[in-house]
């Protein structure tokens, strides 16, 4: 589950992926709140509480605050996107004057145990 604390355009995320989109398709539902993407074609879709909703390669997300979801990935896809989006999440936070963790900075090794 995510919560988002922060209305967030998180294009940035991407940026350096094919396309600076996320190429993975996702699942999920909306449990609290709104959540939206926008799709290659510049298409804005947002979802509210109690949508469950399918979105395909070649998007970004856009986070509202207060929201609540669940959503799903396939183990291989999230492998290939987690390295791009996590890099940019580490600039982002150094750019924000934000503690950046120490430790070893997260893999794409998801859903390996």
């Amino acid at each position: 589950m995510e919560t988002h604390l922060v209305d967030l355009d998180a294009a940035f995320l991407f940026k350096g992926a094919p396309n600076d989109q996320c190429q993975a398709p996702h699942m999920g539902y909306v449990l609290k709140g709104e959540y939206g993407m926008r799709t290659a074609d510049g298409v804005e879709e947002v979802f509210e509480a109690g949508d469950a909703f399918f979105v395909g390669p070649g998007h970004t997300p856009i986070t509202f605050a207060g929201c609540e979801i669940v959503y799903f990935t396939r183990t291989e896809e999230a492998k290939r996107e987690l390295p791009v989006a996590m890099a940019n999440l580490m600039k982002y936070m150094q750019a924000q004057g934000m503690e950046v963790p120490a430790g070893p900075q997260p893999s794409s090794q998801v859903g390996e145990d």
